[in-house]
């Protein structure tokens, strides 16, 4: 589409701003890494996880929006199939585009195959607004996979796909992000979405907090199915964040990249 990627872009950057100015001038907690050794190697790969998808689109010419236009062109899945609007239709794709990947998100953790590249994003040491950035290229490219499949079944617009993933992406670098809300605003904010105090709990080092909170955008789902947890045993000042065994390692890009494939 048209000025999609400048569009996808513009709100990036925005936000990405905007979230580490904040955790610049008032984070919520004190790193354990310079972060300037992370975020090389965070921006490092979130670069080639694009890559990745731009290598993707040799082989598989219509990702997510285009598989959704070509969805459309040829009347496949099921909004295709039946008139419901253009806003109903719209709020229903971002719904369950948005269950799908957390659904996803509670698998990676539950298949020891797919925990293997999923814990590269949970090695990061500290959580800020890059951890929202850092997935290994193989997970970044099954995950492709998976809503270019959804979009067939369900045949969503090429504008809803668009939305979902400018908030998909806005909600994940502002739940990430190391920043403090205000008490009152977290606890009427995380009635609908998922707050950085919500999420941090998913990346304890403690076994039944990381599989909790595994809503990237809204909470219900974690409300609904039980996986909800409100804050972590040791609080968010004294809470451990990372994989238990692990060292410095995770700031190296290399040793990021190999995690999936070493003994541990």
């Amino acid at each position: 589409m048209e000025n999609e990627a400048l569009i996808r872009l513009s709100v990036f950057a925005c936000l990405f701003l905007l979230f580490a100015g904040i955790e610049t001038l008032a984070p919520r907690r004190i790193r354990s890494q310079p972060r300037r050794t992370r975020w090389v190697t965070n921006w490092g790969m979130t670069i080639l996880n694009t890559l990745t998808l731009r290598l993707l689109a040799f082989g598989v010419p219509l990702l997510a929006v285009g598989a959704a236009m070509d969805a459309s062109a040829n009347g496949w899945g099921l909004f295709n199939q039946i008139n419901l609007g253009v806003v109903p239709e719209t709020i229903f794709a971002i719904l369950i585009f948005d269950f799908a990947i957390w659904a996803q998100h509670l698998i990676t953790h539950k298949v020891p195959l797919l925990w293997r590249l999923h814990r590269v994003h949970h090695a990061d040491r500290d959580i800020d607004v890059t951890t929202a950035i850092r997935f290994h290229p193989v997970e970044i490219a099954l995950s492709m996979f998976l809503k270019i499949g959804l979009v067939y079944v369900i045949g969503p617009s090429a504008v809803a796909i668009i939305l979902f993933e400018i908030i998909l992406n806005g909600t994940a670098m502002f739940n990430h992000a190391n920043i403090k809300l205000p008490l009152g605003i977290d606890r009427v904010l995380r009635l609908i979405l998922v707050t950085p105090d919500m999420h941090r709990v998913h990346h304890s080092v403690k076994r039944r907090e990381h599989d909790s909170n595994y809503g990237f955008s809204l909470s219900i789902w974690d409300r609904f199915f039980g996986t909800y947890i409100a804050q972590p045993e040791e609080g968010h000042d004294d809470m451990t964040i990372g994989l238990q065994w692990q060292d410095d390692r995770p700031s190296k890009l290399g040793w990021s990249l190999r995690l999936p494939f070493s003994r541990r």
